[in-house]
């Protein structure tokens, strides 16, 4: 069977669907293929365990996400028209340290700051002093994510004549751990920042790091976690609305596995029925580009290309646990307890930055172990029935298996035995007959589950400097346009990167208008 459409979207992610509902507002016939029974990628909500009890199997909170304009602008209408609603959990967030000492972060920043202070007030001055300098210049950053490269000023030159442009220009290079070693003095408040700069698995010693500590923290600081009501997967039903009010097309379980090349033009995709589904103007790809350099001949791509890829750092494998509870993680605090969205052990800085060494050589050094629970089910009650919680614990580990855990079928429930009991050290409360039921998720089950996460990672790649901005995927091809004329790519691979932004969607889809004769602006004012 063959199928024609103006635009065939290799991909179902948030990033794909936002660039697909943009092409449909246009007017083009947009067909999204995606290889799983529900659409979204990462942003994903599903009942793995107990019937009523839904997990955000990935991403939890879309922060980042909240400054582009297409929810900050609303420029689909996916909260004015069709239903996107977020929640802000206050606290914030709550660590507690090997020494049995925590911290609570407040919405409230004076609240933070005295929880801060316990520690060591410079720190707390330290702290103000960061959130206010970020503030001074999150605007550039975020114009900047949310721009296809070439298309605005590089970040340097947005900088230039800033008051401060300077001291960002060294932050941009420097690692997070020698932002945090610089700007805190306790042996807590370094602990804490590692905790919140390693959410997003970049090594804290990795060069260009040094921007997390500041983003991260801000962010979470001024905004929480922005955790969408009725789970992740609320963002992708939303972007599908839209693209199909507009006239576009999902089909899924569909799994994209050849390019159709003619004439050195990408004319379509091949599945795996055996259908093609072939393109007028272009084919858009989310697919991870360590996997579509091999679904067309090597010399489509050119050396350089392929050199690119070849290098690409795919980044930090991750690692999942999940249970279905009868209680929300109490963490004691003094005079009571606290019920977090957010928490987890913070290791010391040193066992922090031991632990993403032992990652990349194939090890885990487990006084370091970096852990993320997160229980949405305390303030969206929508995702388990009456009284229960849905808990998610997020941490890293290498692909290939450590050796202490055999295997990774019998492996990953041993590990995830491990971060349970680390955090039930932390929540007591959260005892083994509260736990209905649970499931773990190596990095080769989460690669299984979707394909598009490389090897187990959840961000497309690596951050580092390397890998980012003009570099991201391939150092020449980052402006979304691939080697293969007709050939597009989004998604986590294409500046800014993973997570739950949309910029890789929004920004790929500037470029494909832009070389269509139209614009985003001409777009949604229609």
């Amino acid at each position: 069977m063959t199928t024609t459409t103006d635009f065939v979207v290799a991909g179902g992610g948030h990033n794909s669907l936002i660039t697909a509902a943009y092409l449909a507002r246009a007017g083009y016939d947009v067909l999204v293929l995606d290889a799983r029974a529900e659409v979204g990628g990462g942003a994903a909500t599903e009942e793995i365990l107990l019937p009523g009890f839904w997990f955000d199997t990935c991403s939890t909170g879309h922060t980042l996400i909240q400054v582009n304009p297409v929810l900050a602008k609303d420029e689909l209408g996916l909260i004015s028209e069709f239903g996107l609603q977020y929640l802000d959990p206050d606290p914030v967030a709550h660590v507690v340290f090997p020494d049995g000492e925590r911290l609570t972060m407040w919405l409230d920043l004076d609240r933070t700051l005295g929880e801060i202070a316990r520690f060591s007030k410079s720190d707390a001055t330290s702290y103000r002093r960061m959130l206010d300098e970020f503030d001074a210049v999150k605007g550039i950053y975020g114009e900047y994510r949310f721009t296809p490269i070439g298309y605005g000023p590089s970040l340097e030159d947005r900088l230039t004549g800033h008051p401060m442009g300077t001291v960002w220009m060294r932050r941009n290079v420097m690692s997070a751990w020698e932002v945090i070693r610089r700007e805190f003095e306790s042996r807590h408040m370094r602990a804490f920042m590692a905790w919140m700069a390693f959410q997003t698995a970049q090594p804290l010693e990795s060069p260009g790091s040094g921007y997390l500590a500041y983003s991260l923290v801000g962010g979470r600081q001024r905004r929480s976690w922005s955790i969408p009501v009725e789970g992740s997967s609320s963002l992708p039903k939303a972007i599908v609305a839209a693209l199909e009010k507009a006239g576009g097309t999902v089909i899924t379980d569909t799994l994209v596995t050849s390019l159709i090349v003619e004439g050195g033009r990408c004319v379509g995709v091949e599945t795996n029925g055996g259908n093609q589904y072939r393109a007028r103007h272009g084919v858009v790809s989310s697919i991870h580009v360590k996997q579509l350099v091999e679904m067309a001949p090597a010399d489509s791509w050119g050396a350089g290309f392929l050199y690119g890829v070849d290098t690409y750092d795919e980044g930090l494998s991750s690692f999942a646990s999940y249970y279905a509870t009868t209680e929300a993680p109490r963490f004691p605090v003094d005079g009571g307890d606290v019920e977090p969205v957010s928490a987890g052990p913070a290791p010391w800085i040193e066992d922090v930055i031991e632990f993403g060494r032992g990652l990349r050589q194939g090890r885990l050094h487990r006084p370091g172990t970096f852990l993320l629970s997160a229980t949405p089910t305390i303030v969206d009650p929508s995702r388990a029935p009456e009284g229960k919680h849905t808990v998610k614990i997020l941490s890293l580990a290498p692909y290939d298996v450590p050796e202490d855990l055999g295997d990774w079928e019998t492996g990953k429930d041993i590990l995830a035995e491990e971060h349970l009991r680390i955090l039930q050290q932390c929540a007591p409360n959260l005892t083994d007959e509260t736990i209905l039921a649970r499931k773990a998720k190596s990095p080769v089950d989460i690669e299984a589950a979707n394909p598009h996460m490389f090897r187990g990672t959840i961000h497309g790649g690596d951050r580092g400097l390397a890998y980012g901005g003009a570099q991201r995927p391939v150092p020449g091809w980052a402006q979304h346009r691939m080697p293969i004329a007709g050939l597009y790519q989004t998604g986590a691979t294409t500046h800014p990167g993973g997570s739950i932004t949309g910029g890789p969607g929004r920004n790929a889809a500037i470029v494909i208008l832009d070389d269509l004769g139209t614009s985003i602006k001409e777009v949604i004012s229609k």
